[in-house]
């Protein structure tokens, strides 16, 4: 039987409910969490990645399960450099993730139900339904804000198994070798056996608008031009994630309600130059197990505090963000992200994980920037890309 103070109930089966779930059941045996999602499958169709630096050991001990892949190493390829990195990557899957849920006797999982209003105490579904537990966490996903001035990261994905061996081994988390389209473009590979390897054409934008067919021939023209027949599409994935360029955090911060905590996207917890998400919902499970036992109108505050706390350490991120979109020419965004990878490789990996000190902002700053220092100026000022007057 189930103690008063432990039910849980996550509003949104995605990444940060999945991870917060995983979190809680490997601290709480006792837990009872019901997690309620409006589409008819919960988790989507998408692919979850991080770098093994990203998180510390313990944290690899109980993330491991969602785990659907693993790699030793990683490499990136621009028009001008080629490097290996022996960074260990990792990524989730939907399948993965659905699988690993499905299998914790403490989840309860409803789909295809949806929310009308959620309070401290539980949510109503619009089919009159109510549900209640001590605790309600609010991650249905990412809501644009004018608190966020954003660029865009648009991709789509093909998972396709080749007529023979791709020769693919580690990841390729940038091929910007590619043709500049619609801004920074490059091509990420994950090499899920000898035959299986997934395609993500991406392009950082300043627009959201997402051409599912004319990427999807650019991916079949990329993997004609490495020399692979493509046997058959095993499955396809596509998305628009918010780069963020400028970030009021007190304002967003005041119009999301004071006793329902939220999490995830809809938290604004993602890198905001990468788009990775991971490595904050690790940061934010970790943040609700270490006061769990808790209910929604205690644990608010405490998420709001971390996340206003994350905002402030990301302001370095942002910059670049400004200079990528508004100082470099979009043709030549990809000399901003070959010169970066030529710097250590520590530096890179806490770039990704979001712990960039301030001696790695001195090494990325120095020397000659690779966009024009009369563009770059006016880009240093966050503020002035935000209108406070405008209501959210």
């Amino acid at each position: 039987m189930h103690s008063p103070g432990n039910t849980l109930l996550l509003v949104g089966a995605g990444l940060a409910s999945a991870i917060i779930a995983q979190r809680l059941v490997t601290a709480d045996p006792g837990i009872a969490i019901t997690m309620v999602e409006g589409a008819a499958v919960p988790f989507g169709e998408h692919t979850w990645s991080f770098h093994h630096a990203d998180v510390t050991p313990a944290d690899h001990a109980w993330l491991d399960p969602l785990v659907a892949h693993k790699w030793s190493g990683q490499s990136v390829r621009f028009q001008k450099y080629t490097r290996h990195l022996s960074s260990g990557y990792a990524s989730l899957t939907s399948d993965s993730v659905a699988a690993k849920i499905a299998a914790i006797p403490n989840v309860t999982m409803l789909t295809g139900a949806r929310v009308k209003s959620i309070d401290p105490a539980g949510a109503t579904l619009e089919d009159g339904r109510r549900l209640e537990a001590n605790c309600v966490i609010d991650a249905r996903g990412f809501i644009p804000t004018p608190s966020m001035v954003l660029g865009f990261q648009k991709f789509v994905g093909l998972e396709i198994e080749t007529e023979t061996p791709h020769g693919i081994t580690d990841p390729v988390i940038m091929d910007a070798s590619v043709d500049q389209l619609d801004g920074y473009r490059f091509v990420y590979l994950l090499p899920f056996s000898p035959t299986r390897i997934l395609i993500e054409d991406t392009r950082y934008s300043d627009g959201e608008a997402l051409d599912l067919q004319a990427l999807a021939a650019d991916i079949s023209a990329y993997a004609q031009a490495q020399g692979w027949s493509i046997k058959s599409v095993v499955r396809e994935e596509h998305g628009v994630l918010p780069i963020c360029l400028a970030y009021d955090a007190e304002r967003f911060w005041s119009r999301q309600p004071a006793d329902v905590p939220v999490a995830g996207m809809r938290a604004g917890l993602f890198h905001p130059t990468t788009g990775y998400s991971v490595p904050e919902a690790v940061r934010l499970a970790n943040l609700v197990a270490e006061h769990w036992p808790i209910r929604s109108a205690a644990l608010a505050p405490l998420v709001k505090a971390h996340a206003l706390g994350r905002a402030r350490n990301q302001g370095f991120y942002r910059l670049l963000n400004r200079m990528l979109f508004r100082a470099a020419e979009p043709t030549r965004r990809h000399l901003v992200l070959q010169r970066f990878y030529r710097l250590p490789q520590p530096l890179i990996e806490r770039f990704y994980a979001g712990r960039t000190t301030l001696w790695d902002i001195a090494r990325i700053l120095v020397g000659k920037p690779p966009v024009p220092v009369s563009r770059a100026l006016p880009c240093l000022m966050e503020q002035s890309l935000l209108n406070p007057k405008v209501a959210q």
